[in-house]
């Protein structure tokens, strides 16, 4: 596992990285990618660390694990690659983007340029098998991502976290830091989406709230 990310991360995550636990995982993990289909590529795990630098977070937001179909994983949560089918559940945020802040749906589930924009995309785990959601659940990515949520509790500047779903939920209680803010809600995936996902408008709460703490909101127009 390739784990140079190249930015301010690399140093946060050192000593995360030396841990027995992660030692394990990464063993595991290893085994897993030689042996069976794992999502994403090997080098697209970290992909979330690589494209929004701690020090550029404005907005977390945390799903799942992985989309466990072909083509579709590429280290951002719930993000696809251009030319690549809209999965169900970003095909809801984005009818929520747009009933909440009327941009345009975008023709692509490529969410890089949030990310680029201070969107960290993380979900609770980082691998998946192949068409086995939840496969990579309880084999140490939650003791990672754990530590991950608690170093950006630490952070002097306020963070917006979105949590959607069960899974993100439970992250809940790391966020202790009180110049920060939580938005939580269902998953927005087709069984769970009109149980409080639709018209929770997430997106501008977490703008109002970086406004009136005099930080340049997220232009989620950048999604074409």
């Amino acid at each position: 596992m390739n784990k140079t990310i190249n930015n301010s991360w690399d140093e946060l995550l050192k000593t995360e990285f030396n841990k027995p636990y992660f030692k394990s995982l990464e063993e595991f993990i290893d085994n897993e990618y030689k042996t069976k289909i794992v999502y994403p590529k090997m080098d697209d795990i970290f992909n979330a660390f690589k494209y929004t630098d701690y020090k550029n977070i404005k907005v977390v937001i945390l799903g799942q694990d992985p989309y466990h179909n072909e083509f579709e994983a590429m280290g951002l949560s719930f993000s696809v690659p251009k030319g690549i089918k809209i999965p169900p559940s970003l095909v809801n945020i984005y009818k929520e983007l747009h009933d909440d802040i009327g941009i345009d749906i975008p023709n692509t589930g490529d969410l890089t340029p949030i990310a680029k924009e201070g969107v960290f995309l993380l979900n609770t785990t980082l691998t998946v098998l192949k068409n086995q959601p939840l496969s990579h659940y309880n084999k140490g990515w939650e003791i990672f991502t754990d530590e991950v949520i608690k170093i950006i509790n630490n952070k002097n500047e306020p963070v917006v976290f979105i949590l959607f779903g069960s899974n993100a939920r439970k992250k809940k209680a790391l966020i202790t830091n009180p110049k920060h803010f939580i938005i939580e809600t269902v998953h927005p995936s087709p069984l769970s989406a009109y149980n409080g996902f639709f018209g929770s408008k997430p997106f501008s709460k977490a703008n109002k709230f970086l406004m009136n703490n005099e930080i340049e909101p997220i232009d989620w127009s950048v999604l074409k």
